[in-house]
Parts: C-alpha cells; structure tokens; sequence
C-alpha cells in the first residue's frame, strides 16, 4: 500500500500550495491514503470547517491536528461531524471530535489513523499518549482490524517522538512527526518494520521562523517584548511530507522516503515511486 503523509499547513501560502500540489502528487504517485496535518491551516493557529473541505477536495482522505486544534471555535461544529478530522487521541475524554479514524480505501483496504500529541514542553497538557495510542491498537490491530496504521505524534521533542516510535514498532506502519515544522533527516524503517520520521516539516514559506513572518519573532527574541500578533509568512512555499510502501501482507513499511516539493529547500523525490 502505499501512504503520504504531508506535515503542518501554515497559513494561506501553506494552504494554496498543497491545494496545488496534493492533486498533482496523487496523479503521480497514486497514493492509498493521504494524510494532512491541518492545525496551523487558518492564519497560523487551528483550522477551519472550510479549509478542513478545501483539504479534502483536494485529495486528503483525513487531517489531523494538534495544539492549535481548537484555536478556531468554529471547527467545534465541523470536527464532531466530520469522522475524518481527528484531534489528539490523548484529549480528555469528554473533548469533542476523535483522536483517530478506520478509513476504507478506494482498494477496499482499511487504514487506521492516529494522532497523539506529547507532553513535553508542549501545551495544553493532555493526558498520556502512550497508554491512549496502545488502546487505539489493541481495539484495531494490524493485520487483523486494519491493513495499515500511521500514527501522526505531534509533539516538541524528538525524543518523546522517537520513543513512541519504538513504543510501537511492529504495530504500525508509519509514525511521523509533526509540529516542529522543520524535515528531519532521520527516515527510516525501525527494527520491527514501522516507518519512522522525527518530523515531516511544514507546507509553509521558510524564510520565516518556524512559517511565521520574521520580524515578530525576532523582536520577542531581542526584546523580550511582544509587538504584534504572529502572522504566517508569505513567499515560496516547500511543501514537505513522508512517503511509505507497505507490504500487503503484514502492513509493515518496506520503504520510506521524504517528499519536498517548490520553495526554498531542496526537492525530494520518491525513488520507489518513480
């Protein structure tokens, strides 16, 4: 099978360029499943119902969220309708939404999609992800519930990331790494066959700080004292994400490769692929 995963949206650049770019991925790469993480979609900071459709028309089968995922109350409404924009699994419990979503392929196969948050120097705080993500894999397990499992860890450290990698290797496809907003170069296939990436990078203009236009940061990082709301940047825009081959057989990963398409960084192509 074969997964896309596609990291942060920031901002309206962000977002009108994989509006562009999602189609033409899927007409190349012919994809299973395509997963976008939205939660920096509107002005930086949540998402909402329209773009959340937007997302979709253009050719995400789910978005994912994290921190920002309730910025924008508007998508209260669309995220208790919609099963496939999920929040962190590790919300309290009475939160609105779902933390992850069984998705039926065009093929008839059946992909689950988690997305967790970490705790670590993040906030909210939310409850444990790991006992949550172990939950949400013994109720569907791979290779008997699902053909395929990607787990979206949206977190700060590397580490917590990493350790939910190996957390559970063997039991997912792919866990990437979202929030962070820079491509990591560590892609690989963990010992028990999960696709692991410490950070998929944004779909959003880096000459910028993190996708936000530089001189706000900069003027909180010199002066210690905040002037003017962040606003996303505008410019070039790379959009960046993972791409995943797994076997039909176990729903293991067998090939994993980053994606980085226009803008300032250097493009990734996906060898297995083309």
């Amino acid at each position: 099978m074969r997964l896309i995963f596609l990291g942060d949206v920031v901002g309206k650049a962000g977002r009108e360029a994989v509006y562009d770019a999602l189609p033409r991925l899927r007409a190349r790469y012919q994809p299973d499943l395509v997963v976008v993480n939205g939660e920096n979609a509107s002005h930086g900071f949540g998402i909402s119902g329209d773009i959340y459709m937007k997302l979709r028309e253009a050719g995400a089968d789910v978005v994912s969220l994290g921190n920002h995922a309730f910025d924008n109350r508007e998508i209260l409404v669309t995220i208790t309708r919609e099963t496939n924009l999920i929040r962190p699994i590790n919300w309290p419990g009475d939160c609105p939404g779902r933390g992850s979503a069984l998705v039926e392929t065009a093929q008839g196969r059946r992909v689950l999609v988690i997305n967790a948050m970490g705790r670590v120097m993040i906030e909210p705080q939310l409850d444990d992800p790991f006992p949550a993500v172990a939950a949400a894999l013994a109720a569907c397990p791979l290779g008997e519930g699902c053909d395929a499992v990607l787990i979206d860890m949206h977190a700060e450290t590397t580490s917590e990331k990493m350790a939910m990698g190996h957390f559970v290797d063997g039991r997912a496809s792919l866990v990437v790494g979202t929030h962070t907003h820079i491509p990591t170069a560590d892609h690989m296939i963990l010992p028990g066959g999960t696709a692991y990436m410490s950070d998929a990078g944004m779909c959003g203009a880096y000459d910028s700080v993190i996708g936000m236009d530089k001189a706000e940061p900069l003027n909180r990082f010199l002066r210690k004292l905040p002037v003017e709301r962040y606003r996303p940047a505008e410019g070039a825009v790379t959009v960046c994400g993972v791409a995943v081959e797994t076997d039909d057989a176990t729903g293991l990963a067998t090939a994993i490769a980053p994606i980085r398409l226009g803008g300032r960084l250097a493009a990734a192509d996906v060898p297995f692929w083309t």
